[in-house]
Parts: C-alpha cells; structure tokens; sequence
C-alpha cells in the first residue's frame, strides 16, 4: 500500500521555521504536527509500506526543506512532492533544479485553502505556460490543488493545451457528493476524456462516499468506469484528517471493499508508481 497524501511538520522550529502560505497556519499544523519519524511509525502500524510527503503548503509554503529532507533520510520509503509557484519568472529553470538529483518527485499547486482564500485560476494563465511546458519535458507529475466548478474550465484548458503532463487531482476537485453522488459522479466522468488526468482519493472523499451509503454507487460506478482504477490513486492526507492513520486505511478499505481486487491494487499502489517512478517496486 502507497500513500500518495500525508503531511510531515518538523518539530524543530529553527532548523524548519514556519512560513504558511496566506500568513496563517492550518488548525491541524498546530493542534496535531506529525514528524517524519512520527509518519513511519504510524505507516508500521497501518500496513503502509511508502508515502509521498506533500509539503505543508499552510505551515511551510514554498519552503520545500522539510520533505526534501525527509525523503533523503529514508529512500525507499517517502518521496517529496514540494509546493511550486509556476508564475515564478524563472519557474523552467526552478522546476528542473527542483527535480534534479534526487529532489522533488513532482510538484503542487496550491490554490486556494483553509488559510488561503481563493486567488483566481492563475494556475492556467499565459505566464505559467513555461512551467508546464517544461513539466511535460521533465516528466514531473503535477498534483493541482483545486475545486471543480469555475475552475473546471480553466483546468480543461492546461490539459487540453499540455496533454503530455500528468495532471493529479487533489481530493478529485471536491466534487459535491453529500448534495449528490450520482450528479457529482456525472461531473467527475465527463473529465475522464483527458487522458493525462489522474485523481486522488482521500478522506475528504471517502467520507463522504461511507455516508452516501448504497448511493456512493452512483459516484464510485461512472468515476471507475471512465477513468479506469489505473488513473485514480489513494491518499489518506493525515494528520489534516482527525482520524488515525490506520482508520483512514479502514476507512477507504471499506468504501472500495466491492471494487475487483485487481481495481483496489491499483487505486492503493500501482498508480502511485506510475505517477511517481522513483517510488520503485518493492516486489
């Protein structure tokens, strides 16, 4: 099992200091930060073999130091996926330095959050064309944080314009499944024909499919159905979720328990590699 979400915030203050994105830190980087160390420890426990680190956007912002670090203390078990700005003037260069030697596995970005209030989709603006270009030559995958809706339009325009970068969608774009599974399952399905999209399944999604009950049907059929589980991969995002990490394990056990084995070894470890190769196979 890969975790392709969790969170890592450094207790060592001086070494790592704060800089959240929008001033503020997230509750959950201050009521409940889990180390590196502390992040293993729970994947013993959860049967997690590997994690991608997702950097702390709302504890650290672009400071990628912290995940960098940690995936170099323990090759083989994290890889780092850093917060980047692609409006950067020199966002080319940065991203290849980045990802040179062991750096970043790939890259987010952050548009909006608990402490950041919506900034327009500047993700797709003409300026940010250099970045993507040089994501597709780089073969960086790119997790974009963002929720469906206004912003739909504007992510079809990047994946239709860079269809060589694989794009992967946090938290699948916070489609509304609560309001309904089957609409917002109709909504997801429609993105399927971009064949450079991925999703990522976490907590924020899962819980929501574990109250639908016989209704998360409605989402799960027509998601899997179109995007196939080979482009849909799990992330827990612990510590931001209150639960454990071995709950949020149980928690998306559960939710797929009805999916084809060969479906749930996709959704929990074979699309991770693919989007992420350092990753390796473990055997």
């Amino acid at each position: 099992m890969i975790d392709t979400h969790c969170h890592v915030i450094s207790d060592d203050l001086a070494g790592y200091p704060r800089a959240p994105l929008g001033g503020k830190q997230s509750e959950w980087a201050e009521s409940r930060p889990v180390t590196a160390g502390g992040m293993a420890a729970a994947m013993d426990e959860a049967g997690i073999a590997q994690a991608v680190l997702v950097q702390a956007t709302t504890a650290y912002g672009y400071d990628n130091s912290y995940v960098v670090d940690s995936a170099a203390r323990r090759p083989g078990r994290f890889v780092a996926v850093g917060t980047f700005d692609p409006l950067r003037p020199d966002a080319a260069a940065a991203l290849e330095a980045a990802t040179a030697g062991g750096g970043l596995a790939g890259v987010r970005l952050f548009t909006s959050g608990s402490t950041v209030p919506v900034q327009g989709e500047w993700f797709a603006a003409p300026e940010t064309y250099a970045f993507w270009e040089k994501a597709g030559d780089l073969d960086v995958t790119v997790c974009l944080q963002m929720r469906l809706g206004p912003a739909t339009k504007q992510l079809e325009e990047v994946l239709e314009r860079f269809p060589g970068v694989r794009v992967l969608l946090d938290h699948i774009g916070y489609p509304d499944i609560a309001a309904s599974p089957a609409g917002a399952g109709a909504e997801v399905a429609r993105l399927a024909r971009h064949g450079n999209l991925h999703l990522k399944l976490t907590h924020r999604n899962l819980e929501r499919l574990q109250d639908a009950g016989a209704e998360a049907a409605g989402f799960l059929d027509p998601v899997i159905e179109s995007f196939g589980a080979g482009r849909i991969a799990w992330g827990s995002n612990c510590p931001a979720a209150e639960q454990s990490l071995p709950e949020l394990v149980r928690l998306a056990e559960e939710v797929l328990a009805g999916l084809p084995e060969d479906a749930r070894a996709e959704i929990f470890a074979g699309t991770a590699r693919r989007l992420y190769p350092s990753l390796g196979y473990t055997g």
